[in-house]
């Protein structure tokens, strides 16, 4: 398996919205860059995503992959993939999400294997820039939804 990056960052909105943010796949391509269309396949009882279908435009890496999500109420979503696409061979990550006083701590997992090969470095640097993109995405977003700045 494809080592692990992540980053945490503390966005003043509440845990449920945020996680209504991470589970809205329609609008990934209003703010997860490099995400063109997220087209979720199956849903869950409760509403929520169980597979989802993304095609992927970020600079070198262009691709089309189903993911698998499980989620844990509003504290944490995990996702494998589901279906590998022609560039990206393994991924697995997770939102984590803990509550403090009046905002909420995010956690970002992520690991991506690739069918080319790549310097560890490199990748292991374009999953944290894919991190650290991700979480100021979500936090725009959610502060948006939530009536708050959207400043970066």
């Amino acid at each position: 398996m494809a080592d692990k990056t992540s980053s945490s960052m503390t966005i003043d909105v509440s845990r449920p919205v945020i996680m209504a943010v991470i589970a809205d796949f329609a609008a990934y391509p209003q703010w997860a860059s490099g995400v063109r269309s997220a087209e979720v396949l199956e849903s869950g009882e409760d509403g929520r995503a169980l597979r989802v279908r993304f095609a992927l435009d970020a600079g070198l890496i262009k691709d089309s992959y189903v993911l698998g999500y499980t989620w844990d109420g509003d504290e944490q979503v995990r996702w494998t993939l589901a279906e590998r696409g022609s560039v990206i061979s393994e991924m697995s990550g997770a939102y984590l999400l803990d509550e403090r006083g009046g905002g909420t701590t995010v956690t970002y997992e992520l690991a991506v294997g690739l069918a080319v090969p790549m310097i560890g470095m490199l990748k292991r640097r374009a999953e944290k820039t894919i991190i650290d993109t991700a979480l100021k995405g979500l936090r725009n977003r959610a502060q948006t939804l939530a009536g708050g700045s959207d400043d970066a």
